[in-house]
């Protein structure tokens, strides 16, 4: 059973940003290192919504994207980069496999977006979350 929020149609996504499951999107003009990517906007505690969720940020890019989840802190304990625990989860198959220290977590370029792990020095845009503003 899945608890979905109810959203207030009332609020809006700033400019560029786009609004799906009661969250505004934006996919980062700039490159960064996994490493690099700090705050409470990248997205966090995908909880709502997760499945439809994960096919629309699928759809969002063509490219590996960072999503602000890793485990630098300790090894196989997964958290977004606000320091909240990672509870549901889209890895791929085989993921994570910690291949050559990989401790960030990107959208991969499978058909699915599927979660995988990678090496933080690699360098990809990333996916901001923010909630909607009032009008």
């Amino acid at each position: 059973v899945y608890q979905l929020s109810v959203c207030e149609h009332t609020k809006t996504c700033p400019t560029r940003w786009s609004k799906f499951c009661c969250s505004c999107y934006l996919l980062s003009e700039r490159s960064a290192k996994g490493t690099e990517i700090k705050g409470s906007q990248v997205i966090h505690n995908m909880n709502v919504c997760v499945l439809v969720e994960q096919s629309f940020i699928a759809s969002f890019t063509k490219k590996r994207t960072w999503i602000g989840l890793n485990d630098i802190e300790q090894e196989g304990t997964w958290k977004w980069v606000d320091g909240t625990p990672l509870t549901l989860q889209y890895w791929g198959r085989y993921q994570p496999d910690n291949g050559g220290e990989e401790d960030c977590v990107h959208v991969g370029r499978d058909k699915q977006k599927s979660w995988n792990d990678l090496s933080c020095s690699s360098s990809y845009q990333w996916i901001c979350e923010k909630v909607p503003e009032n009008n």
